[in-house]
């Protein structure tokens, strides 16, 4: 961790800690709900250019520390309209909202450990993270309306991941609708439970671990794809994917991966997305239909 991150990490109430290509970021205010405030954000800022740009991190978790609380939203006894925290700065968005990995032009892989009470601003994560995670005991709310703020970025994020009535409850109820981590489950907003907070992080970890293993170029571009899917017509969105395709043929692993594949050895994945000789175009498909063909 550099000692820029290590410094806001500090004054912001975030832990950044980096194991074998995991980065995990943790909020780390349990006595007040992990609420977060305008320090938070500037290190939440920092910790997400530490794992977009650096090529030793390959997959991502956020969490909360304790098991009472993921995260509560905004600290709100901190806000006024000229807070640097949320969307209360009268600027662009893409000037103010540097929260989740989407806002920060993160395309390595994330996983989200909810390990309690998600409310609010910590949809943030939920919603833009790549693979969900919760406790039993977990639920999720979104508390804007009940302060007389406007819910009009999580629950965005809401409404392309949960059917339109529950989105819509959440966010137009408040705090008088919770939907518990098990109904969440059954909506496909969370994607794997734990039976209880202590088992989150580990579940999570496990999966980042998956990940990890395998090209990190490959595993971006592939979370870059399938996002884009999201906000393009599908005819659009596969001549996007075809395009990330042939960009993965010019780098090492494209070539490593079916070649130690049929040698019956594990691939060493280069970290960095560099560019390496192109192979003539019936060499590369070759190398495709084989690698197909083999894992079929």
């Amino acid at each position: 961790m550099n000692e820029e991150l290590e410094r806001l990490a500090e004054a912001g109430g975030l832990r950044y800690e980096t194991d074998a290509g995991i980065a995990t970021i943790t909020l780390n205010r349990p006595d007040r709900g992990n609420a977060m405030t305008g320090a938070m954000g500037r290190a939440l800022k920092a910790a997400w250019a530490e794992v977009r740009d650096n090529p030793g991190i390959r997959v991502a978790v956020v969490t909360g520390a304790g098991e009472r609380f993921f995260c509560t939203g905004a600290d709100v006894g901190g806000l006024d309209a000229e807070s640097e925290l949320s969307g209360l700065s009268n600027r662009p968005f893409h000037e103010v909202n540097h929260f989740s990995p989407h806002q920060n032009r993160v395309w390595k892989p994330v996983v989200c450990a909810v390990n309690g009470l998600c409310n609010a601003g910590g949809l943030h994560f939920v919603v833009d993270s790549d693979i969900i995670v919760a406790s039993r005991n977990a639920k999720f709310m979104d508390s804007h309306t009940n302060v007389g703020l406007v819910s009009g970025i999580e629950s965005v994020g809401l409404m392309r991941r949960l059917p339109v009535g529950t989105a819509l409850r959440l966010s137009l109820q408040g705090k008088n609708f919770r939907l518990t981590a098990e109904r969440a489950h059954q909506l496909g907003l969370v994607d794997e439970l734990a039976e209880t907070p202590a088992e989150v992080l580990p579940l999570a970890l496990a999966i980042a671990q998956d990940i990890a293993a395998n090209s990190p170029q490959a595993v971006t571009l592939t979370k870059q794809a399938m996002w884009n899917a999201l906000e393009t017509g599908y005819s659009q969105a596969c001549e996007g994917g075809w395009n990330l395709v042939k960009l993965h043929w010019s780098h090492p692993d494209f070539q490593e991966g079916p070649k130690a594949f049929a040698e019956g050895r594990p691939p060493p994945m280069e970290p960095r997305p560099r560019r390496a000789r192109r192979r003539p175009v019936g060499q590369r498909l070759s190398l495709i239909c084989g690698w197909a063909n083999g894992v079929g």
